[in-house]
């Protein structure tokens, strides 16, 4: 492994630790060269799904675009990127096992939301107005009544 400090290929691996889910593995290594420590993770590499649109059309499956949504609904708000990382990775193993090649992309719509649900009550909603193209502030309501009804259930 390339060292990203010096660029020199010469390193040795010090500690290696499986994650929590036991999908990857965390290993911290030595540079030779410059004497600088660094992390890499390895993962199983699995085939490219893609994702069936609304529309029909047919893409990669890109992780990047979960991150990038989950991290808008998430900003400003008392979430790790940990935390938002872990979700993603629920997300791609849930689709990877449901789904062979193809998943749609209101399977992944669902999957964030419930995620989303899970992790911040306000995440969820900022991305479900948009998931959703609410239109007016009724649909809001509409997407908030459940959820202040299951919480007013809870303090009885």
């Amino acid at each position: 492994m390339r060292c990203p400090y010096c660029k020199a290929d010469n390193d040795r691996v010090v500690d290696s630790r499986a994650s929590a889910d036991g999908f990857t593995i965390r290993r911290r290594r030595l540079c030779n060269s410059c004497d600088r420590r660094f992390t890499t993770y390895e993962k199983v590499e699995q085939a490219q799904m893609r994702v069936v649109k609304k529309d029909g059309t047919r893409v990669p499956f890109d992780r990047s675009k979960i991150l990038s949504g989950i991290f808008r609904a998430c900003e400003k708000r008392p979430v790790s990127k940990q935390e938002i990382e872990d979700c993603v990775d629920r997300i791609e193993r849930q689709c990877a096992d449901a789904f062979d090649k193809e998943v749609p992309s209101s399977m992944i719509g669902n999957l964030v939301m419930h995620e989303l649900r899970e992790l911040d009550q306000v995440a969820y909603v900022r991305f479900a107005s948009v998931y959703r193209e609410f239109k007016d502030v009724g649909q809001f309501l509409d997407e908030l009544r459940p959820m202040l009804e299951r919480k007013s259930g809870d303090n009885s």
